[in-house]
């Protein structure tokens, strides 16, 4: 019974903690994304094309390297001075992009009253071709000649120590009448996963929209497909609204359209904003917001001007960007634990300094407080330990007479005062925590590059030396000592295998991961053999076990 105990814990803590992306799977391409590949791969060719076709204009700042098309006005290519590329240490990550790898830009346009580009077939030109970061901030105004009485120039400022861009349309109106114009605006992107997705380290990667009214949302790409296929507009989400905001999503970054900043004034003055989350025939994914603009009088002029954050998804930072905008830092189904855990190492942090000491310090406050539940089971435990002499001996005299066994444990369990359940309960009870404590951790961007001691200088990825694993493997062997015994040979050579097994995926988490898992695996040790030792002594003292 104790042996089955056990495997239950382990089986459920296994497929909950680590297996949560098998239970509850991530939407992966569909078999028509696949088939539409070609497509895919040709329009990415005619993007590529049509950024060759102008001139990149680049611009440099401390946090980033963006670079603009000149033509279209589109931001196509985003560079993260400050933070490593997940597979290539030598190189800075790459949010957007626009190449063979993967397509992933920002556009932004501006409407007639019936729905069309002012600009299409229209060209920018830029005073320059290069941009670089000279005080607190740099503009790039881009211009297009006058359309229809039109004159638009499209203007990106970037900030010092910023990832927020703001994006202003210029209008001038010389067409002798008012005229209603929308600015419409998407962040545009295929299917494919970022690097360093894997079965057990796999992270919600799509489009995701905030509103004070339903609240975050995030929408699969496979809703989109199927919308696409219907022509059906059928996926969940929030299509009007006053605020919020909206994007994509991927581990440890995002890229997302403002609609209100924190404390200024929402984009969505004029009336409703329309969010439209779609496949589009290119069979790219665009997240987009279409904004309605005050009329522009005879010649008149006007601004229309959004904010795009494109950057980590860095906690202190995202709060000062617009309300809520922290919970794009997605820690899925468990973010009622997850979100207090990190506030917690968040506050840690701030005292110690350290990210590897302060999950150190959660870890040990989370074991602290969990202790009531933690201690019930660990003592139910001991005392199955205690008798699993005697469980070998009642199996050794009735044999295969499996009801008189039964019986003669029951009543052994009756006289010992044992509940052999009564750890069950309580280790259940944990495992949200647990796994809270595991999102925490690993959707946290502050953790990357976050060094520790000695040989580990990037809590984000897997130990370079593997010393943490081999710990966290010793220690596991070590619980199977302390736990009680199992009675069957072909079990306990089960049990010994075990830690083995569950250990080997740790080689390749992040070591921010296990440095938590090593620790709690310690302070698990010296808890359960102190109260084996106390049950044992009161067991040779003749007492009653409590």
């Amino acid at each position: 019974m104790d042996f089955k105990r056990l495997m239950a814990f382990f089986a459920i803590a296994l497929l909950i903690l680590m297996g949560w992306e098998k239970l509850f799977p991530s939407p992966k391409p569909t078999p028509a994304q696949q088939a539409a590949q070609q497509q895919q791969q040709a329009a990415v060719a005619q993007n590529e094309a049509a950024l060759t076709a102008a001139t990149p204009i680049t611009v440099t700042t401390d946090t980033v390297k963006a670079v603009i098309d000149e033509k279209s006005g589109d931001l196509r290519q985003m560079t993260l001075l400050k933070y490593q590329a997940t597979g290539d240490e030598s190189k800075n990550f790459v949010l957007f992009n626009d190449s063979k790898e993967y397509t992933y830009v920002a556009q932004s346009e501006l409407l007639d009253a019936q729905g069309n580009n002012i600009l299409k077939g229209v060209s920018f030109t830029a005073a320059q071709k290069d941009y670089t970061l000279n005080g607190g901030k740099v503009e790039v105004r881009l211009s297009a000649p006058e359309t229809n009485g039109l004159k638009v120039d499209k203007v990106y400022t970037f900030t010092k120590d910023s990832y927020v861009v703001n994006v202003r349309f210029d209008v001038t109106n010389s067409t002798g009448h008012p005229v209603n114009l929308s600015a419409n605006y998407n962040v545009v992107r295929d299917s494919s996963e970022p690097e360093g997705q894997g079965y057990f380290t796999h992270s919600y990667v799509g489009p995701v929209v905030y509103t004070p009214e339903e609240k975050f949302q995030k929408v699969d790409f496979s809703d989109l497909d199927d919308d696409a296929k219907s022509g059906k507009n059928e996926a969940e989400y929030a299509r009007q609204t006053k605020t919020g905001w909206l994007g994509m999503i991927e581990h440890h970054f995002m890229a997302t359209w403002i609609l209100q900043p924190k404390g200024g004034q929402t984009v969505c003055a004029q009336g409703n904003c329309t969010i439209d989350l779609k496949r589009r025939n290119d069979n790219l994914y665009s997240a987009g917001v279409s904004v309605p603009l005050a009329t522009i009088p005879a010649n008149g002029t006007s601004q229309a001007v959004m904010n795009l954050y494109a950057g980590p998804q860095t906690t202190d930072t995202l709060v000062q960007v617009a309300d809520n905008l922290q919970l794009a830092k997605d820690y899925g189904k468990v973010h009622w634990f997850a979100s207090p855990l990190f506030w917690l190492l968040n506050k840690l942090h701030d005292v110690i300094g350290n990210w590897g000491w302060a999950i150190v310090a959660l870890t040990i406050i989370v074991k602290a407080v969990l202790y009531p539940l933690t201690n019930a089971s660990y003592r139910s435990m001991a005392k199955m330990r205690a008798v699993a002499p005697k469980l070998q001996a009642i199996k050794d005299k009735y044999g295969d007479d499996r009801m008189a066994q039964q019986q003669a444990m029951m009543q052994m369990y009756k006289d010992e005062k044992i509940n052999p359940l009564g750890g069950c309960l309580p280790m259940l009870l944990q495992i949200p925590v647990f796994i809270g404590l595991y999102w925490a951790l690993f959707a946290s961007v502050e953790l990357r590059q976050a060094p520790w001691l000695g040989w580990i200088q990037d809590l984000s990825r897997p130990d370079p030396w593997f010393i943490l694993p081999l710990i966290m493997t010793a220690t596991m062997f070590i619980q199977t000592y302390l736990n009680p015994p199992p009675t069957d040979p072909m079990q306990a050579k089960m049990m010994k295998i075990m830690p083995l097994i569950f250990s080997v995926m740790f080689f390749f988490f992040p070591s921010g991961l296990v440095l938590y898992w090593v620790v709690n695996n310690l302070l698990t040790i010296a808890q359960q053999w102190y109260i084996n030792k106390s049950i044992e002594k009161q067991r040779t003292q003749g007492e009653v076990i409590s």
